[in-house]
């Protein structure tokens, strides 16, 4: 359990640089071109469609990656 732990916070701590990274090049996760935001007079609507379209992408490569081997 205790390694299962250590390396959900190793992936945590990865995950968290390469999003720091991704914005200093200006890519910002859940504001890219094709997220829907629909703003009214008494709230709002968001879904960043996109955002949930490459973040499923890359998962996807990264299992197909382990999995092959």
């Amino acid at each position: 359990m205790g390694r299962l732990l250590i390396a959900l916070g190793l992936f945590f701590v990865v995950a968290g640089a390469a999003v720091m990274l991704a914005e200093r090049f200006g890519i910002r996760l859940g504001h890219l071109p094709g997220d829907i935001q629909v703003e009214g007079k008494h709230g709002g609507f968001y879904f960043p469609i996109v955002t949930c379209l490459l973040i499923s992408a890359i998962v996807s490569l990264i299992s197909w990656f382990f999995r092959s081997r």
